[in-house]
């Protein structure tokens, strides 16, 4: 990209950069294998025990200096979009600001340094904690019970479904059928699946909610449950859940809520008051630690009374002034329907503790006026936008925390990606985008409680820009992003011939033959 030719009318530079944006290459390009940036000693004369699978040629790592090193990790760095530089869109991962207060608990001492082997008698203050954020997710949510080990969202809803087959198998009702509404979250119906039901599809109305007579036409003695998404992804609530859990019910089959947008009613609804029967809640998403970079999760469920008996192994019990851990060798003294383990230890401890931290610095109402906040901030991201993006579901009302649109009302040739790419020029990283798939060309924007005003006028106001410009049919555009240290790939080649590997580039000569 650099270079001499690179320079002058192309409006390139010499060196790759731009401005103060440093040109990075690969580590292996800045490098050499024939340099190293440490003298080691020679390593002493021992004779192989590797019975003649030594490496046989040199391993070719590049060899840096440490300031070469630091720089180009510190480069790089630079190059990294965060929600410490700027609003984040992306809808469903919910990139929130973290308060810092809550890795600061999370990395003291005496909950960081814990061994999920340690005896019960020295984590005592451990399994207190984790004690308390199971408090909270019962009453937050009017269910009778949780389960704290699952270890993420996807993990949670295997949980819930395990709890469900267990409590039909134990009633000699072994049903095979999951019903999963359009508007469900994606990963319901692979849940349901590797489970081991078959999953059928219920549509969604016009108004972007579950169509309720065609679940009720659906529901009979082989349908074990739904799983159903509240607020669902369409970012709206489903106003018929207490008649969709009672036909459910009174079919013989279980309700099971993905609770992934519990942030847009805590406070203000107790899934248990839908005649909800099992919900996971992602504590890393709607209770501090955003997560879309695939750092921890943490997915506790609760669950209704008719699901309680089933809970998973491990989990903690009160005793006295004591807490201890109920495992295999003690479920059967009053937990003997445990559907079993499902994971090593007892959970995320990490998550836990920022959990705790947000929900004791945010008490009762604060959470309430979080969740609030995050409505109030999607919809007016919803009606400052909807003059000049599609908004499908706009009239159905107020949207909850996050804001649909479609690129119906684009240029012909122009799509959804170039709305993207556009936003990646104005400093913004891209929302979720083709999902869900209930709407062409969706755009779902989340932009959390954590904004202001100034902030949100911002985001609307590049969005705005780029909405015109794709309308308009600007062919620049199509270019976008040009700002971006790389520009747009082809995404076609990079899915179907992506390069997974470091290739040693040809030898000069070679290249320029």
């Amino acid at each position: 990209m650099g270079g001499a030719d690179a320079a002058g009318a192309t409006g390139g530079t010499f060196t790759g950069n731009r401005a103060l944006m440093l040109e990075e290459a690969l580590i292996f390009e800045i490098g050499d294998a024939d340099r190293t940036g440490v003298d080691l000693p020679a390593p002493p004369e021992v004779a192989s025990r590797l019975g003649g699978l030594e490496r046989n040629r040199p391993i070719g790592l590049p060899g840096l200096s440490e300031p070469e090193v630091v720089r180009h990790y510190t480069r790089l760095s630079r190059q990294n979009y965060a929600i410490d530089l700027g609003l984040f869109p992306l809808g469903s991962c919910t990139m929130k600001h973290n308060p810092r207060l809550n890795e600061k608990m999370a990395r003291l001492p005496g909950f960081a340094d814990i061994h999920p082997l340690q005896p019960v008698e020295t984590v005592q203050g451990g399994l207190a904690l984790i004690d308390l954020v199971g408090e909270w997710l019962v009453k937050l949510t009017g269910m009778a019970a949780v389960a704290m080990s699952p270890k993420a969202g996807a993990h949670g809803e295997l949980c819930g479904l395990l709890a469900i087959r267990s409590a039909l198998e134990v009633r000699g009702d072994a049903r095979k059928v999951i019903l999963v509404p359009e508007s469900a979250h994606g990963t319901n119906p692979a849940t349901a699946a590797f489970c081991g039901y078959a999953v059928e599809n219920i549509p969604a109305t016009t108004e972007g909610r579950v169509d309720l007579a065609a679940l009720k036409a659906r529901l009979g003695p082989d349908v074990a449950g739904v799983m159903i998404t509240n607020p669902n992804t369409c970012g709206l609530f489903e106003r018929e859940m207490v008649a969709i859990s009672a036909a459910v019910h009174a079919a013989g089959g279980l309700v099971y809520c993905d609770g992934a947008n519990f942030n847009a009613i805590v406070g203000r609804v107790r899934p248990g008051d839908l005649g909800i029967d099992a919900m996971h809640i992602n504590l890393h998403k709607t209770f501090s630690t955003p997560h879309g970079g695939g750092g921890p999760g943490s997915g506790p469920v609760v669950l209704s009374e008719a699901l309680a008996p089933y809970a998973p192994l491990p989990f903690i019990e009160k005793d006295g002034d004591r807490y201890r851990l109920v495992e295999e060798e003690t479920a059967g003294e009053h937990h003997a329907a445990s559907f079993g383990r499902m994971v090593a230890f007892h959970g995320q401890m990490g998550m836990f503790v920022r959990a705790a931290a947000y929900m004791l610095s945010h008490g009762a109402d604060g959470l309430r006026q979080v969740c609030e906040d995050a409505v109030l901030n999607a919809n007016y991201l919803l009606r400052s936008l909807e003059d000049v993006l599609d908004a499908p579901f706009g009239p159905s009302g107020p949207c909850m925390h996050e804001a649909l649109f479609s690129d119906d009302n684009l240029a012909d040739g122009f799509t959804t990606l170039d709305i993207a790419k556009g936003l990646i020029d104005e400093g913004f990283h891209p929302m979720t985008m083709y999902f869900p798939l209930v709407v062409h060309g969706a755009m779902l924007v989340e932009p959390t409680e954590t904004e202001s005003k100034a902030a949100l006028d911002q985001f609307i106001g590049a969005l705005r820009s780029v909405a015109k410009r794709a309308q308009a049919g600007d062919p620049a555009l199509k270019a976008a992003p040009i700002h971006a240290p790389r520009r747009r790939l082809d995404e076609t080649a990079a899915a179907r011939k992506p390069v997974l590997v470091w290739r040693d580039p040809a030898p000069q000569a070679e290249a320029a033959e």
